[in-house]
């Protein structure tokens, strides 16, 4: 039997809650995704948070309420899904950074143009790209489809670190993840 659906309830708690727990869940995307394994929080009173400065067209979602994706372009060059967290109006996420591959493989070798299992989600970016996730996917509920979210069959080892790639609030420790993963877009310290 499989594990129980995430429920939008889940996300319904604090952000720095969240994260940790998402780390051996399964996300899937039109039946193609695998095993969370890494994340990064961001919460409202964070600096490095697309909500801090308020409210945009760009992060309306976040200020919804928890258990939608929030998608948003890095760079202007790769999508990002996010989960939006607490109560409406908070405006806190976690980023989806990496996943360990379990279903669908074939597909995201095609849509990644890579063979190696290790470089297909190891990447907010790639995991998107991936699992074909764009900003068509912005603002849609996490417990229906084209998303399912499974809890984990029990707690893994987490490693806990700093974000990558930020530079407002760089040390705060909200980066996790699986510990001694190799599908971990950059190992921790």
């Amino acid at each position: 039997m499989p594990p129980p659906r995430l429920r939008r309830s889940f996300f319904d708690r604090p952000v720095l809650k969240v994260a940790p727990d998402l780390i051996g869940a399964t996300l899937l995307v039109d039946g193609v995704g695998g095993i969370i394994v890494e994340v990064e929080a961001y919460h409202h009173t964070d600096p490095a948070a697309h909500s801090f400065n308020g409210r945009t067209e760009r992060n309306a979602v976040m200020f919804g309420p928890a258990g939608y994706a929030y998608i948003y372009r890095s760079y202007g060059i790769h999508w990002c899904l996010n989960f939006v967290c607490e109560e409406e109006g908070s405006a806190s996420a976690v980023l989806i950074r990496a996943l360990e591959p379990a279903h669908g493989v074939p597909t995201m070798r095609r849509r990644r143009s890579v063979s190696e299992e290790r470089a297909l989600c190891s990447g907010p970016g790639k995991l998107c790209e991936a699992l074909a996730v764009t900003h068509k996917h912005n603002g849609l509920p996490l417990d229906r489809a084209p998303f399912e979210l499974r809890a984990r069959n029990e707690k893994p080892a987490i490693a806990t670190g700093v974000r990558i790639g930020i530079t407002k609030a760089a040390a705060k420790p909200w980066r996790y993840g699986l510990k001694g993963s190799k599908f971990l877009s950059k190992p921790f310290r």
